[in-house]
């Protein structure tokens, strides 16, 4: 689902609206479970009645054996729809509960994959992933808690009103009055506890972050003989995390004893009660066991009512938290009106382009810059220069605050992003593999590909030989994030990904960075061929992998300050030609100073 027109997620911020949104798109579901859950519920009232009329014909002065089976066969007939309803409302309730955790699931995903990458700079992944596994679970806890714990029980309240209406109803009036200030108390209770479980599901979820981020780099942790150190700042925050859930759970008893002596004394007044009235002769028997009964059912029900209503307290604080982190606005959305980049060619424009990052560093000001289809692009500068920026920009991982990024004259803002992204191919200096067969890693750049297109692929990045000397061939995992790869190796799957989506436009950010030698002279015949007839834009250090190239931009401060062919650039003597001889001597760009590259 997209974002809407002003950027905010597409389901609602607060916790309770948020569920019900869920329900509405179930209304079959939920509407089933409610009238399975309610019939349930009213049998079982109705069978305390069917008690009390079996007791009063026991009870009658002369013994009729057949006046006591029409009672009998209505008790057991209520027992038998009852227990009907309830395993009804159970296999419901698992296809209801299930689906909405798969949709909720799904939904925060998809909410999630649509913030810049920025955001995910500033999240720990681990916290993230939680947070939506978390928060399907409240999600289905709440419902589950609804449905079991505080349907049922309020049920019974109003089926009990309504029977010992029939008695005295001034048994039903005081019922009804000690439940309503009982629930009022728990409610205000409940509702002051809100901070101490949204500060536990905070807590949790930074924990769960923390402990991903540390066996996700568990190679620095032995490298630096660092366990020791990383146990006791882990068991810090286990500490931290389990004093906030103590908090919580502690919170929760403390409402827990207060609702006992309520049940407590409320159960022991209705009982004496109703053995007053029969000892006055005002009731029958029978109406003493289903008052004792429906007060025994009520006094369980509602501590399940109590616990429950208290306890969803802490499902809320979860969601919220969710909500909160995940569900905020997307910095980068689509326009309302957004349609499909039409592919022409695959030139770039940069017109008087403007960027500046959160913390006020600004990297453009009316930043110009033509790339004509097929044309093969270097961009070279020191650190900060914007090279990162500016292949960002084309690929809208961040917006321009002013001017425009065009591709093939479509402002890259009005498109929609997906389509955007599918006319390039990137070839990062990280390669990104997912913990799956190298086959399912290079299909990423096309998923409809046939095998034989991905072999093909391998072949032409010079990965062919490796993948089938390894145990499984193509069939192999390379465990999280490519681990069982060298460097080289996953540069060169990434490579064969990047050859396989054959994009119009082919983005190289350091693509050979992870090479020796031997590999980046295979890679680059690789990469000739892939980049043939294609627009190129290459983001390197490493000057030689540019002499190839029709263009050479060198940028500094955000600012073109030299622009033409490799060999023009070298006979004018100036920063691209200050460059080349500073790394041929075994320096790099950076350690150059940048008035030097101005000059």
């Amino acid at each position: 689902m997209a974002a809407t027109a002003d950027n905010r997620p597409p389901f609602p911020q607060r916790p309770i609206s948020y569920l019900f949104w869920y329900v509405r798109r179930r209304p079959w579901h939920f509407g089933g479970l409610l009238a399975l859950i309610v019939g349930a519920a009213a049998c079982a009232v109705a069978v305390q009645y069917g008690m009390k009329l079996l007791v009063d014909a026991m009870a009658a002065p002369e013994r009729n054996a057949a006046a006591v089976w029409w009672p009998l066969a209505v008790f057991i007939g209520l027992i038998g729809v009852e227990n009907v309803l309830w395993r009804l409302g159970g296999w419901l309730g698992c296809r209801t509960v299930v689906g909405v955790g798969v949709d909720i699931r799904t939904d925060l995903f998809n909410h999630l994959s649509g913030h810049p990458m920025g955001y995910f700079a500033d999240h720990f992944a681990g916290s993230l992933g939680n947070r939506i596994t978390a928060t399907a679970g409240s999600a289905g806890a709440v419902i589950g808690t609804f449905t079991w714990n505080i349907l049922p029980p309020i049920t019974d309240f109003l089926g009990a009103v309504f029977v010992l209406t029939m008695i005295d109803w001034r048994m039903a009036a005081a019922l009804t009055a000690f439940v309503a200030v009982v629930a009022g108390i728990i409610a205000v209770i409940g509702v002051r506890g809100r901070p101490v479980h949204h500060a536990y599901a905070e807590k949790g979820a930074y924990v769960g972050g923390e402990l991903v981020d540390v066996v996700s780099n568990i190679w620095a942790v032995k490298a630096f003989s660092a366990r020791n150190r990383e146990r006791r700042r882990l068991a810090e925050a286990f500490g931290n995390e389990a004093d906030a859930q103590r908090r919580s759970w502690m919170y929760l008893e403390k409402t827990r004893v207060l609702h006992d002596i309520c049940l407590w004394i409320m159960a022991g007044s209705m009982l004496a009660w109703a053995v007053w009235l029969w000892t006055h002769g005002r009731i029958t028997p029978g109406d003493v066991v289903m008052v004792s009964a429906l007060t025994f059912r009520i006094l369980h029900g509602s501590r399940d009512l109590a616990f429950a209503l208290v306890g969803t307290t802490q499902h809320f604080g979860q969601i919220a938290d969710t909500l909160r982190v995940i569900g905020q606005p997307h910095a980068v959305a689509d326009a309302p009106d957004a349609r499909p980049l039409i592919n022409l060619g695959g030139s770039i424009d940069f017109e008087n382009v403007s960027f500046a990052y959160e913390d006020g560093r600004r990297v453009f000001q009316n930043f110009t810059l033509r790339i004509p289809a097929g044309q093969k692009i270097g961009i070279v500068g020191p650190s900060g220069a914007g090279k990162s920026t500016l292949v960002s920009l084309v690929q809208r991982l961040d917006d321009a605050q002013g001017g425009h990024v065009l591709i093939d004259g479509q402002s890259v803002a009005s498109v929609a992003q997906d389509s955007l992204r599918a006319a390039i191919a990137v070839v990062p200096q990280e390669i990104a593999l997912f913990h799956r067969s190298i086959l399912e890693n290079i299909r990423y750049g096309r998923p409809e590909a046939t095998d034989e297109e991905i072999v093909v692929a391998a072949r032409a990045a010079h990965c062919d030989d490796f993948i089938r000397a390894l145990p499984q061939g193509y069939g192999t995992l390379v465990g999280e994030r490519g681990v069982k790869l060298s460097g080289g190796q996953r540069q060169r799957v990434g490579i064969a990904r990047a050859i396989l989506k054959n994009a119009p436009i082919i983005i190289l950010d350091e693509a050979t960075s992870a090479l020796d030698t031997e590999s980046e002279i295979e890679i680059q015949r690789a990469l000739n061929e892939l980049m043939r007839g294609r627009t190129v834009l290459a983001v390197a250090h490493r000057l030689s992998t540019l002499t190839t190239f029709d263009r050479i931009v060198v940028l500094v401060d955000g600012h073109v300050v030299e622009d033409g062919s490799p060999a023009e650039l070298r006979s004018r003597g100036g920063a691209f030609e200050t460059m080349w001889r500073l790394q041929s001597e075994g320096f790099s760009v950076d350690d150059l100073p940048k008035d030097r590259l101005r000059a």
